[in-house]
């Protein structure tokens, strides 16, 4: 099983999800993740790996599942999503069955905390390049702005890579207005949230970093009463 954990708390964690970690005999996962549920997991055998350290642990895990133990591999929001799911599927060719359980990924944690911006289609970019070329990156950020998508910005910024989210803006201000609505949520549903509804132009001017999740709004998004609204095209 490939399992979702959500943003971080509890409230929204799954009964699904909980039933697989509890029907698990051992539970994998980036030793961040685990630590988010101690108490499901302190009479369960445990695998714990590091960042970058994805191909081994979807190795080790499948290793596990067809010595017959029931293994439950976690990830942080959807594993489908960024997440663990598509390597599972990958490295275990059909050798096991895999379930994927899926849950609230940061994305949707974001926008319920800044209103509704994305009641019209919308994009989700990584800007990190760990695992895609750079330039294609920047490819998909453009493409999206001039398609007037709403654009969902992860991994926007890091110490090693602290000019993507810079780089990524000038892309956008090609198509998108400087005065288009920006949120900006750190910790999104992890008990230390941070919200910020900002602007396109000023938005470098607020903390931003791999804890962060940035939506974009398009041509249509407002802030209503202190919320990010993009509305669908009712006529009220």
């Amino acid at each position: 099983m490939v399992v979702g954990l959500g943003p971080g708390n509890r409230e929204t964690f799954t009964e699904e999800a909980l039933g697989a970690i509890q029907s698990a005999q051992v539970v994998v996962g980036y030793h961040t993740y685990l630590d988010l549920i101690p108490d499901l997991i302190e009479k369960k055998e445990r695998v714990a790996t590091p960042m970058r350290g994805e191909v081994a642990r979807a190795r080790q895990a499948v290793e596990l599942a067809l010595e017959g133990k029931a293994v439950a591999v976690v990830s942080s929001g959807d594993p489908g999503i960024y997440g663990m799911a598509g390597l599972i599927l990958e490295v275990a060719e059909g050798q096991v069955p895999v379930k994927i359980i899926p849950g609230i990924t940061a994305v949707s944690a974001a926008a319920a905390s800044l209103g509704a911006p994305l009641m019209n289609d919308f994009a989700v970019i990584s800007l990190s390049d760990l695992l895609t070329p750079t330039e294609i990156m920047f490819k998909r950020v453009e493409a999206a702005a001039a398609g007037d998508f709403i654009i969902a910005l992860y991994n926007p910024r890091s110490h090693g890579r602290p000019d993507n989210i810079k780089i990524a803006r000038e892309l956008m201000l090609r198509h998108k207005a400087p005065y288009t609505p920006v949120g900006i949520v750190r910790m999104a549903r992890r008990g230390e949230e941070q919200r910020t509804i900002t602007t396109l132009q000023e938005m470098l001017n607020h903390e931003i970093d791999m804890l962060t999740t940035v939506i974009i709004g398009n041509s249509q998004t407002r802030v209503v009463g202190g919320l990010m609204v993009t509305p669908r095209g009712y006529h009220l």
